[in-house]
């Protein structure tokens, strides 16, 4: 293991909520009934194919414009709650094995979907505290396609067959392998038996056993 590619909601920082709120509130603003059993499968997957899931809920036809103005509005007010976001939503174990990693040269990243993965980690404090970023602003494909993190392994300067990555969504999970990656599933995908690895937090990574 050359390289760690951390996904950003719900592995370094809790977002789930800022995100839940946004659509709904969108939602609501439509007449759509969407509620948290709902949103789970939007986890790990692009806006524009969020919203699709969204839209499954009501019975109204839309334009492709009219889509993307749905999109943008739900971005403008998921962004407008990050005004709330602090280093306080950083979950536990991310400061101790950013620690661990550097402390053994092992190179950091981030691998998200989100196109404000630049506001967030500027927001928690962490803007400076990893080796390369790839997000959604660097991809044309979402998870489970591997494009967002065969960049951020291109752009730590290593192969895909040296980086591990740590997940919380079966699409990312899947994306990981995809790459040729090992998949480390935390939250969410810590039961999905695909995962190389299965922790039930960053505290319990398995550091020594990967850096062998």
């Amino acid at each position: 293991m050359k390289g760690v590619i951390f996904d950003l909601d719900g592995v370094i920082v809790s977002t789930d909520d800022y995100h839940y709120h946004a659509w709904k509130r969108m939602a609501d603003d439509e007449g759509i009934s969407f509620g948290r059993e709902s949103n789970k499968y939007l986890r790990g997957v692009s806006r524009m194919e969020s919203l699709e899931v969204v839209l499954r809920h009501g019975d109204k036809s839309y334009t492709p414009e009219e889509k993307r103005e749905l999109a943008e509005r739900k971005n403008r007010y998921y962004r407008e709650s990050l005004n709330d976001l602090t280093p306080d939503e950083i979950l536990p174990g991310v400061y101790p094995l950013l620690d661990s990693l550097r402390e053994r040269n092992i190179k950091i990243a981030i691998g998200s979907s989100s196109k404000n993965t630049p506001v967030i980690l500027e927001k928690i404090g962490l803007d400076k505290s990893f080796d390369a970023v790839a997000d959604g602003n660097d991809i044309s494909r979402s998870k489970p396609d591997p494009e967002v993190f065969l960049i951020a392994a291109r752009k730590l300067g290593i192969k895909p067959a040296e980086c591990v990555v740590v997940e919380d969504a079966e699409a990312g999970i899947d994306a990981a392998l995809a790459a040729g990656m090992v998949a480390v599933g935390v939250g969410d995908a810590s039961n999905y038996r695909k995962a190389d690895y299965r922790i039930s937090g960053l505290d319990h990574f398995p550091l020594d056993e990967l850096t062998k």
